[in-house]
């Protein structure tokens, strides 16, 4: 099974509000709240470390939850927030300048 590797879009704002982020599209202004799964996992998308290992470092050792399962649910958001055009998602390593 290949991996898929994220990063967000350049078309976005992203602050930290305590431990959630909240993301701005820029190109139709629509908010997202990222809880704080979604957090990490949106914390640790550069584009270069597969979205497995993501799971298995940041959300599988701090959430208690099993990788089969996380990563379940973690290809389930990417999925959506590639749909709204906040974060980019690629079968292989996505380079700096995309």
């Amino acid at each position: 099974m290949s991996d898929k590797y994220i990063k967000p879009s350049r078309d976005i704002a992203a602050r930290m509000l305590d431990d959630e982020m909240v993301v701005m599209s820029i190109r139709n202004s629509r908010v997202f709240s990222l809880n704080a799964t979604a957090s990490r996992i949106w914390s640790a998308a550069d584009g270069a470390t597969p979205l497995r290992e993501i799971v298995a470092r940041m959300v599988v050792t701090e959430f208690e939850v099993e990788l089969d399962i996380a990563y379940h649910d973690a290809l389930a958001l990417v999925d959506e927030l590639a749909q709204e055009g906040i974060l980019q998602v690629a079968d292989h390593p996505i380079g700096q300048g995309l």
